[in-house]
């Protein structure tokens, strides 16, 4: 054999490989050395022959072809260059500590390293290290072989890029304050990361029978942004919603189970993945993802777009819950606007009714019909304006309940009368409430406004026509939700009424059931409906003691059941118009505390047409300097409100200090100090809401003077 020597010279066929290394033994041949030198050229893996001094004296051809350097730029180089420059300085270091103490370190012990082409791309490799041995000076044959193409370094490559996309997803949503551009990057990551054509979000309708297209990436021609699709089993999402778990589709071209639009397969889409999108356990949505035949969808790629959902669903219900909250904090700036403003304004109404009043029955005005007509026209237009007042407070959730006992037939037959006259002819009412059916315990205008709105929305269900049928009857049986929310764990079935509203529309799902009492949820379109409504009948309910059940069927209609507690006597009281001023013992001295000037001598006309005998006083200060110097009264009617002085509720406690058997009676007309009054004051009190007529004043005086009981 020859000497190493006759290895070619740089420029050479052998791609300039560097001075021989050392001599060639004796009987060598030629033969021998062209083997060896073709078998260098011909490995797959890259093979570099280092000097001690860590640079670069052979490579073979495989070398030029991964790592992008011509072959004369190799020679020399040193190998560290190849290393990534931020662990280069701690692979020199490895590299000189080799060199001290050499050993084989064969392929496939998984310690890999990061190459650094020439271009600056990197490239994953696994090295093997083998010593030459029997050299003049201790050369070194690293084996690179690139890894990226193995499977299990795909997969890891793969999950590295997912959790890189859904880092990237989860920063967007934390910045971003719209959904849609949420909305719009998960589609945009689900093409990318998954290299699939297409992806579409679906998101279900308030109206849970539609979906619509919130974004999409890769659409084919005829897709558009918010079109519809119906949530019925035999479309794709609803496919998924139906079966509640993500599907995965081999070949869109013969799928049975349902359709998909056929642009898509035209245009070569056959294979699809679709996830359902859930919030909270509900399924509001689902993500589609289509591509090719080539494309494949395992158990990674179905966890990506599991997480994608997760995030997005995330998203959607911050955005939601933000929405809910502004329209509270809306709602409640409404409030706090219409409970300020109705303080005055009940103060100007209370004038104008009781200035009318009085006029009404001055004798020279008592055969002027002109003069009676305007007074007339003016009391109704001032009852009107106060009814204008409490549908603020009621939209506001400021209104405060004054409960009575209810005529539950008569309240029935007649809120039937109204509703034929309004509803559409097509909608046929039927009343199923005997006149011997019990009354409830109630405010009536509340009921009769919940009542309204289950009718309301009764009639929204119908749009075909159908039948609306109202039937009140004696509860024999509460139902276990209802008696579960009772205050009184005790009271017995037979003290409630039952009283049902039904309808032949469209039904209920089991998720718009659950749903149909949370505040702000509506499955009308947007601008017509608030999703108060319902949420509003509850809370009355509730708040009178009572409960309330929903029962539905899809195609068959629905039945609202409200369950309201009766009279504790049993009995209907009268209108307050009925309360006349002979039910009040005569001379009944009153202590008349209001701090607007002509409001107090309204109210004291008022109590001057009852037979009172009333002192007047401006401050609480001043009521009780009166109370201490001209008492004893039977009756402190007070406004709550005394401008910047004591409250009514103040004067009230520290007056029956003094006075034990002083009845109290609160006026005001601000609701929200009313409803404060109510939750503070003794059983013995009793509020007034301004504006008020003189029957209404003597029928709550008469309720209080039945009713009073000396303080504790």
């Amino acid at each position: 054999m020859g000497s190493v020597s006759t290895y070619a010279r740089p420029g050479g066929p052998d791609m300039g490989i560097a001075a021989p290394l050392t001599p060639q033994r004796p009987g060598s041949g030629s033969s021998e050395i062209a083997l060896l030198q073709e078998l260098f050229r011909a490995h797959p893996d890259v093979l570099l022959l280092v000097d001690p001094g860590g640079r670069i004296v052979r490579a073979n051809p495989a070398a030029v072809a991964m790592l992008g350097y011509a072959a004369e730029e190799l020679l020399g180089l040193l190998v560290d260059t190849l290393v990534p420059a931020t662990a280069r300085a701690q692979h020199a270091a490895l590299r000189e500590r080799y060199g001290q103490d050499p050993l084989p370190r064969p392929m496939g012990t998984r310690m890999g390293l990061t190459a650094l082409r020439k271009d600056g791309s990197e490239v994953n490799v696994e090295i093997a290290l083998s010593p030459l041995q029997g050299l003049d000076q201790r050369y070194v044959v690293a084996a690179l072989r690139d890894i990226s193409a193995y499977p299990r370094v795909q997969k890891v490559l793969q999950r590295a890029g997912y959790s890189e996309h859904l880092a990237q997803l989860g920063r967007v949503a934390v910045d971003a304050r719209e959904p849609q551009v949420v909305l719009d990057q998960v589609s945009a990551i689900a093409t990318g990361a998954l290299q699939a054509d297409t992806a579409l979000i679906y998101l279900l309708e308030s109206n849970l029978s539609d979906f619509r297209l919130a974004s999409g990436a890769g659409l084919v021609a005829g897709s558009a942004i918010g079109s519809k699709l119906p949530n019925r089993p035999d479309t794709l999402p609803g496919f998924v919603l139906h079966e509640g778990h993500a599907v995965k589709v081999p070949d869109l071209r013969h799928e049975e189970r349902f359709s998909f639009p056929a642009a898509y397969v035209e245009a070569g889409l056959t294979v699809a993945l679709a996830v359902p999108l859930s919030d909270r356990g509900r399924t509001i949505g689902a993500i589609v993802v289509c591509g090719r035949a080539s494309l494949h969808f395992g158990d990674d790629e179905l966890h990506f777009v599991e997480s994608l959902c997760n995030l997005l669903a995330t998203c959607l219900q911050r955005a939601q819950s933000e929405d809910a909250l502004k329209h509270a904090q809306r709602l409640e700036t409404v409030g706090q606007l219409t409970g300020g403003i109705a303080h005055d304004f009940n103060n100007l109404l209370t004038i104008i009714q009781g200035s009318l009043q009085v006029l009404e029955e001055i004798p020279s005005l008592a055969n002027d019909t002109y003069g009676q007509q305007l007074v007339g026209a003016a009391l109704r237009a001032s009852r009107r304006g106060a009814e204008l007042t409490g549908k603020l407070l009621a939209f506001s959730r400021r209104q405060v309940l004054q409960p009575d006992a209810v005529d539950t037939s008569a309240m029935l037959h007649s809120l039937a009368d109204m509703l034929r006259r309004t509803l559409d002819q097509s909608i046929r009412i039927q009343v199923d409430a005997p006149a011997a059916c019990p009354p409830v315990q109630a405010d009536p205008g509340q009921l009769e406004a919940a009542l309204l709105n289950i009718a309301v929305n009764a009639r929204d269900a119908m749009l075909d026509g159908g039948t609306l049928r109202f039937r009140a009857r004696v509860c024999n049986h509460l139902p276990a939700e209802v008696r579960h929310n009772l205050d009184d764990k005790s009271a017995d079935d037979a003290s409630f009424v039952a009283i049902s509203v039904t309808d032949s529309g469209s039904g209920m799902t089991e998720v718009v059931k659950r749903r149909a009492f949370e505040p702000f949820f509506t499955t009308k379109e947007a601008g017509r409906g608030t999703g108060l409504g319902l949420s509003t009948v509850y809370g009355f309910v509730t708040q009178s003691s009572g409960g309330v059940t929903v029962d539905s069927t899809l195609g068959i209609g629905t039945t609202m059941t409200l369950y309201l507690p009766r009279p504790l006597d049993r009995t209907a009281s009268g209108d307050a118009d009925d309360a006349s001023s002979h039910a009040l013992p005569k001379g009944l001295r009153v202590l008349l505390v209001e701090d607007d000037s002509d409001v107090r001598q309204v109210v004291r006309a008022f109590l001057d047409g009852l037979g009172c005998r009333v002192t007047l006083a401006s401050s609480g200060e001043q009521a009780l300097l009166a109370v201490s110097g001209h008492g004893p009264f039977d009756l402190l009617l007070s406004d709550i409100a005394l401008g910047a002085g004591m409250r009514g509720t103040e004067l009230a406690r520290r007056a029956r200090h003094s006075q034990p058997t002083l009845a109290v009676l609160l006026m005001s007309g601000y609701a929200s100090e009313l409803l404060k009054a109510d939750r503070d004051a003794p059983p013995g009190w009793l509020q007034l809401r301004k504006p008020f007529t003189r029957a209404e004043l003597a029928a709550a005086m008469l309720r209080q003077f039945t009713r009073r009981e000396p303080s504790g």
